[in-house]
C-alpha cells in the first residue's frame, strides 16, 4: 500500500502527478495538520479551510517539490504560513473596524459606522480595485491580503523593493482620489491603515 511508503518515495510519485500518492500524503498527515492549524485559529471552520488550502498548493506546486528536502517541514510552514497570513488579515479587519469607529466619535458624528456602512465602503473599494492593471492588483493583493513586506513581494515577483513601493504609492493615490466623497470620512481610517 502507498500509505506504508515513506515520505521520499510518495513525493517522488506525487511528482509524476500520482494522485494515490496525493490521497497516501492526505491521509497520513490530514488531521495532524487540522489540529496544528486549529491550535492557532480555534476555529474548526478556518482550521478546515486552511488544511485544503495547503494540499491545493502541494498539488499545484509538486513538480518544484525536493523529493530529498523533509517534506513534512515543507508541509508545516506551508500551513503555518497560510495560518498567520489569515490571522493577520483578521487583525486588521477587527483594527480597521474599532478604528473607524473611534474616528466617528472624534469627529464628533452622532452615529457609529454600522456594518453596511463598512461593507458600502468595501464594495467601492472592490469595485475600484478591479480598474487597477493585473500588476498592480496582485501586488496590492500581496500587500494588504496575504500580508506580505515589500520586501517579500519583491521576491516573490522578481522585482525590486522601490517597484513595489512605486505601484502600492500609485495604487493609494488612484484609490483616494476615486473613493465616493460620502465616505471621506469613512476612508481617512481605511488608508491610515493601508499606508
Amino acid at each position: 500500500m502507498k500509505g506504508n511508503r515513506p515520505n521520499s518515495e510518495l513525493v517522488k510519485l506525487l511528482k509524476k502527478g500520482d494522485v494515490v500518492a496525493f490521497d497516501a500524503i492526505y491521509n497520513k498527515y490530514c488531521r495532524k495538520l487540522h489540529g496544528f492549524v486549529l491550535m492557532y485559529l480555534k476555529q474548526e471552520e478556518d482550521a478546515e479551510e486552511i488544511v485544503q488550502e495547503v494540499f491545493i498548493k502541494i498539488w499545484n506546486s509538486r513538480d518544484k517539490m525536493d523529493v530529498y528536502a523533509s517534506f513534512e517541514s515543507f508541509l508545516f510552514t506551508i500551513a503555518y504560513n497560510a495560518t498567520m497570513s489569515l490571522l493577520r488579515k483578521r487583525m486588521t479587519e477587527a483594527k480597521s473596524r474599532e478604528y473607524l469607529k473611534s474616528v466617528q466619535q472624534i469627529e464628533g458624528a452622532e452615529e457609529v459606522i454600522d456594518e453596511l456602512q463598512f461593507k458600502e465602503l468595501n464594495d467601492q473599494l472592490k469595485s475600484l480595485l478591479e480598474r487597477l492593471t493585473p500588476r498592480q492588483k496582485e501586488i496590492f493583493e500581496l500587500s494588504r491580503e496575504d500580508g506580505l513586506t515589500h520586501a517579500e513581494i519583491a521576491q516573490k515577483l522578481n522585482i525590486s523593493e522601490s517597484t513595489v513601493n512605486n505601484h502600492l504609492v500609485t495604487i493609494l493615490k488612484f484609490l483616494k482620489n476615486n473613493i465616493d466623497s460620502g465616505l471621506v470620512v469613512s476612508v481617512l481610517f481605511f488608508f491610515l491603515f493601508l499606508s
